[in-house]
């Protein structure tokens, strides 16, 4: 068995998830192709691969990712999720012009000490900014 899929299945065993075969793919694809894709774009990459592949199955793995925390869901557009295997806090930013969607950092620690936060429990952070990317506006 190659290293990459040793290491993905152990990843999935650490979170009490059977490493079946669609399962470690499309972990791997994640993992390997760090442009935040779609059910969609998952299912045309992997499918002539594993042509029983289902975008059902692919929903329900990623469902699955997401209850033990391995990915975390972004809803940019209200019409898309899209998945991003690294789960620190980061911020996105997604490019109007070619749909790309980028990592940066974000502190936030100063959240902790917002005066309007005070006596609200925060659950989720986010920072996602859209415009056009540095690649774009070059060209």
């Amino acid at each position: 068995m190659n290293q990459n899929i040793e290491r993905i299945s152990r990843i999935l065993i650490n979170n009490n998830i059977k490493p079946s075969f669609q399962r470690i793919k499309i972990l791997e694809y994640l993992l390997e192709n760090k442009k935040h894709p779609t059910v969609d774009e998952i299912y045309v990459s992997l499918h002539p691969e594993i042509p029983t592949l289902s975008k059902t199955t692919i929903y329900n793995t990623l469902n699955l990712f997401l209850e033990s925390g391995i990915v975390r869901a972004l809803n940019i557009e209200s019409s898309e999720s899209r998945y991003d295997p690294i789960t620190d806090q980061h911020g996105h930013f997604k490019c109007d012009h070619c749909g790309s969607v980028y990592d940066f950092p974000v502190n936030f620690e100063n959240i902790k000490s917002n005066k309007f936060l005070e006596g609200y429990e925060v659950k989720e952070k986010d920072v996602i900014l859209k415009g056009i990317c540095k690649h774009c506006k070059e060209n």
